[in-house]
């Protein structure tokens, strides 16, 4: 264990002593939702992608995972895992940095706090990579931009529930290409409302291509980078939402965006960015690993004479989990139950 899921624990042992001795505040703060985006497609705004089999670049790409450790009606105890994945043509490198988190509130707390900690945490590890030696941006042409930093999310910076602003100077200074690649896009609407990107896939002619931009950034609203869609491999059907940070946008668009399509035609998640997956895939913790974080926060609220008062809250909270069969919170595999 790290010296700060040391401190982890004691913060856990805090606040659920608290909690315990006084009950917790009522009211919650609303999750704040990404705004809406509707804007009627425009077939002229659709660019193809040149299909790259190699790159010789780098890919660099974090992700965030949370796991529940044990919760209740009013508190939660988290295990939350933030992961690199580097590829460089067929190499690959890795590493984590994990942390729990405990949380007193109710669900709508609890969501709306585990999703600012986990992009502090993406942020950060983004940030401690980019500063050290190992992946110092270096360069094959002189005019081409040869590394690139892949964030899960929007490409929003600055504030509660969004990437550090910090992290967008960083790569704005050193000439990084950095991109926010969203797995889901809700907030994207055509203007009657249906789905942007199945609307802009049907209009789209080429296997691979850019729709750029659907909105321009807006820093006044947090928004660092022109909000597109990208379609990566002409065999797949997956598209995705791609933010552009605005810096780049100097650059003709199908040349920044090209490279992402040697790299995502991976038999795994054709489509996606493999960096990207790897990210997520190398962000779940073992069953093993899980067991025994979930033994040292027992352990420690059994210490603390904590334990069995919380106990009975959490049966309470689980009995419809029980009639599953479930033992443990984190058996419900990447279904996040806050």
């Amino acid at each position: 264990m790290n010296d700060k899921v040391i401190e982890d624990l004691t913060e856990m042992k805090k606040k659920l002593s608290e909690y315990v001795d006084k009950g917790r505040a009522v009211g919650y703060s609303e999750v704040r939702e990404e705004p809406v985006i509707s804007v009627k497609p425009d077939k002229s705004k659709i660019r193809p992608l040149k299909k790259m089999d190699e790159y010789k670049g780098l890919f660099l790409a974090v992700d965030c995972s949370t796991r529940t450790l044990k919760r209740a009606n009013n508190w939660g105890i988290y295990l939350m895992r933030s992961t690199y994945a580097c590829v460089r043509e067929r190499k690959v490198d890795w590493g984590y940095y994990e942390r729990i988190c405990t949380v007193v509130g109710d669900a709508h707390v609890r969501s709306s706090f585990l999703q600012d900690f986990r992009i502090e945490m993406e942020s950060q590890m983004a940030l401690n990579l980019l500063k050290g030696e190992t992946f110092k941006p270096y360069y094959v042409h002189p005019h081409v931009r040869s590394m690139y930093l892949l964030l899960d999310g929007g490409g929003y910076f600055g504030g509660e529930r969004k990437f550090r602003v910090s992290l967008y100077e960083e790569c704005e200074k050193d000439g990084i290409n950095l991109l926010a690649v969203s797995k889901n896009s809700p907030s994207l609407h055509d203007e009657n409302g249906r789905d942007f990107i199945a609307t802009t896939y049907m209009l789209c002619p080429y296997g691979s291509w850019v729709y750029h931009p659907v909105r321009e950034a807006d820093k006044d609203k947090s928004l660092y980078g022109d909000v597109s869609v990208v379609k990566l491999c002409g065999e797949s059907l997956r598209v995705f939402r791609c933010d552009i940070m605005e810096y780049l946008t100097k650059y003709e668009i199908s040349e920044v965006l090209s490279p992402l399509t040697a790299i995502s035609e991976d038999p795994r998640c054709p489509g996606y960015p493999v960096a990207l997956w790897l990210a997520h895939e190398f962000s779940a913790p073992s069953d093993s690993m899980l067991l025994h974080y979930h033994d040292q926060v027992e352990k420690m609220l059994a210490d603390a004479g904590l334990l069995e008062t919380l106990r009975i809250e959490e049966r309470s909270c689980n009995f419809p989990d029980e009639l599953h069969g479930v033992k443990h919170a984190f058996d419900l595999e990447w279904i996040e139950r806050v």
